[in-house]
């Protein structure tokens, strides 16, 4: 996919407008929302943005800036788990720790918020001492969301224990949505105040997208990715009313506006924002390139989210209004899930294969196809052959000989429950590194799999989420059918 995002202006830019925002203030509270680290989607729909592209801006203002982390007690507790890693939200918690700790930015503690005794929550707690890092808990904030009486007083925000920050500038994040960034930058804040600290709030969103239009692909794609919270974009009309300028916001910050505006007011002391676009400082839209190859980029997100929304349902993690509200965006744009060439070469590989399951990946202009063998996954097969490809070997040669996939499968069924007639990617690779040691064109496929990031990917049965997880790690856009392989 050609680049249409200039990561190097936006790191500029970006920096300058927050250290705009922290100069109006003694301490910001920047809440930064989306992901932290691997942020794929914006990867995937601006083409051009880093996947750690914010870690990068944290590292640019680090020597000025320490981060709260908050996670919600009840994910805690159910076990929520982040679907691009397959991993929990502490266990998320606990990797942007030391990912960040890594890069040399302070973290400062954790908040569980929505505490109310959860069990779970209370040993993630203690968890958090063995990596030197403060738990604190916050419970529901009295009287939110109508009574701001109770709010700002020391019944609601005040009832939450104050958090020390020694550094202008606070980043609250999260591993995911809901986790209750807003109240505890709202109670720092009046923490802050009771203090006689200035301190401010401030509003980091990737999307959407406020200079773009409302129905454009890039805003149109973050409707999708969040079609399970039902977010739905609107013209920011308090905006509208006080500049006269259309700006685009979504219907979560506009609600809540009015009463987070009076709170922002009477714990400050004054009134700085009018609207929900005025708290913001991203200034992506400057950074776009190719507005044609963006929209185009935004529209293959779409679809692939469409094919993802259906296997949620498949797996019962979502209703079936996720994936019609998808097909409905997608109607709007005039797109429609047979646009994605992989799924349908791999649907045609199928076809020719007996029905067995296929996949698809797309290298550079080429489309890479493979199926299920004796002794392979389609996953595993076609990402094989596509190594072929890309290193110009042979299609009959085998970069893995059988005689060594045969044992492994044969300990790999010996110490399993549960029997299998392939080997997934992941014990493919590392056969494959295995044999790199021995044969020189093993060792080129090993050296040229980063080649693959970017490609697109589809499987025609659903892809188990250990191969998923893989996938994702190399850079890989994967879809799949809902259709499951029994073995």
């Amino acid at each position: 996919m050609k680049k249409c995002f200039d990561a190097e202006k936006y790191l500029k830019i970006q920096k300058k407008k927050i250290n705009q925002r922290i100069k109006m203030f003694d301490k910001l509270y920047l809440e930064f929302g989306g992901k932290l680290i691997d942020d794929q989607h914006a990867a995937r729909t601006l083409p051009g943005f880093l996947p750690d592209l914010k870690i990068r801006l944290l590292q640019e203002l680090k020597d000025n800036a320490e981060v709260i982390l908050c996670v919600n007690a009840n994910a805690i507790e159910k076990s929520k788990i982040r679907a691009d890693h397959m991993i929990s939200y502490d266990t998320e918690v606990l990797r942007l720790i030391q990912f960040l700790r890594s890069k040399g930015i302070t973290v400062n503690s954790v908040v569980i918020t929505l505490f109310d005794g959860q069990k779970k929550a209370e040993d993630f707690a203690k968890k958090l001492k063995d990596y030197k890092i403060t738990p604190y808990f916050h419970k529901f904030t009295k009287g939110y969301p109508t009574d701001v009486d109770t709010i700002v007083s020391d019944e609601g925000y005040g009832a939450n224990p104050y958090i020390e920050t020694t550094k202008p500038l606070v980043v609250v994040s999260a591993p995911g949505p809901c986790s209750g960034k807003l109240a505890t930058s709202l109670s720092q804040l009046y923490h802050e105040s009771k203090r006689g600290v200035n301190a401010g709030y401030a509003k980091f969103e990737t999307f959407p997208v406020w200079s773009l239009p409302l129905k454009h692909p890039v805003n149109i794609a973050y409707e999708a990715a969040t079609a399970d919270l039902a977010d739905k974009n609107m013209i920011d009309y308090f905006h509208l009313e006080k500049y006269g300028i259309p700006a685009v916001n979504y219907n979560r910050d506009l609600e809540t506006f009015p009463v987070l505006k009076e709170i922002l007011t009477r714990i400050t002391g004054k009134t700085i924002y009018y609207s929900p676009t005025d708290m913001g400082v991203n200034v992506i839209g400057e950074c776009i390139t190719d507005d044609r190859a963006v929209q185009k980029a935004a529209k293959d997100e779409i679809v692939r989210r469409y094919y993802r929304a259906l296997v949620d349902l498949k797996k019962g993690s979502v209703t079936e209004d996720v994936p019609e509200r998808i097909k409905l965006l997608m109607n709007e744009l005039g797109i429609n899930e047979t646009d994605r060439i992989v799924a349908e070469c791999a649907d045609m590989k199928r076809e020719k294969s007996g029905n067995l399951p296929s996949a698809c990946i797309q290298v550079g202009k080429k489309y890479v196809v493979g199926r299920k063998t004796g002794y392979l996954s389609p996953i595993s097969s076609t990402m094989l052959n596509a190594l072929k490809v890309i290193t110009k070997i042979p299609d009959e040669v085998d970069l893995i000989a059988p005689a060594v996939l045969e044992p492994i499968l044969e300990i790999k069924n010996k110490t399993s429950n549960f029997k299998e007639s392939y080997l997934k990617l992941g014990e493919v690779l590392i056969a494959l590194s295995i044999c790199s040691t021995t044969n020189p064109m093993a060792k080129k496929a090993v050296e040229s799999i980063d080649k693959l990031a970017g490609s697109e990917f589809h499987c025609t049965h659903m892809i188990p989420d250990d191969e998923l997880v893989i996938l994702s790690n190399l850079g890989i856009n994967a879809t799949c059918g809902i259709e499951i392989d029994v073995g």
